[in-house]
């Protein structure tokens, strides 16, 4: 099995050598998470049915693989920026438990 964050770096490198790593080229690929973002949106839309001309277009296995688009897509946007990727998502994390340690024992108002 692959791992996902080496295969961000792997993809990014290939990126790289075909793109280079201009501003405009890093905002490219900062864009593309959105592009992902909208193709799990179209996917979900497809799993409910809810364009009654196409009817169910899309199942939820769907729904999940485009996620995971948006996932490694985000994690080669991050690696472009020059940044660990396992340490962006790590502080995530962390920020993450620390609000749920914090709201388990206050509720959120």
């Amino acid at each position: 099995m692959t791992d996902l964050f080496d295969l961000a770096a792997v993809v990014t490198a290939r990126l790289d050598a075909v793109n280079g790593r201009s501003r405009e080229e890093i905002g490219l690929r900062i864009l593309k998470v959105t592009e992902e973002a909208g193709e799990v949106a179209a996917a979900w839309i497809g799993a409910i049915g809810q364009n009654p001309r196409k009817g169910v277009t899309h199942t939820t296995d769907d729904v999940a693989a485009e996620l995971a688009d948006v996932v490694l897509t985000a994690l080669v946007a991050i690696t472009s920026l020059d940044r660990d990727p396992r340490d962006v998502v790590t502080a995530c994390v962390n920020k993450a438990a620390a609000r749920l340690d914090t709201y388990s024992t206050t509720p959120p108002e």
